[in-house]
């Protein structure tokens, strides 16, 4: 059972975070050969308070 965590900050549509899961699971079936019903993807979406660079964070930005 392949399972993928996705970290990203928040503020994508659900028709690019859909996409992206889709894309994501068939790239794990090409390269994996496990069926498409058993990968897993979790995405964390965190607000851009709750992530910096640098000693920044990505609201300041």
């Amino acid at each position: 059972m392949p399972l993928v965590h996705i970290d990203l900050i928040a503020g994508r549509s659900e028709s690019q975070l859909r996409g992206m899961v889709k894309d994501v699971t068939d790239a794990i079936v090409k390269n994996t050969g496990a069926p498409a019903e058993h990968v897993h993807v979790v995405l964390n979406e965190m607000e851009k308070e709750h992530y910096a660079v640098g000693g920044v964070l990505k609201s300041d930005e």
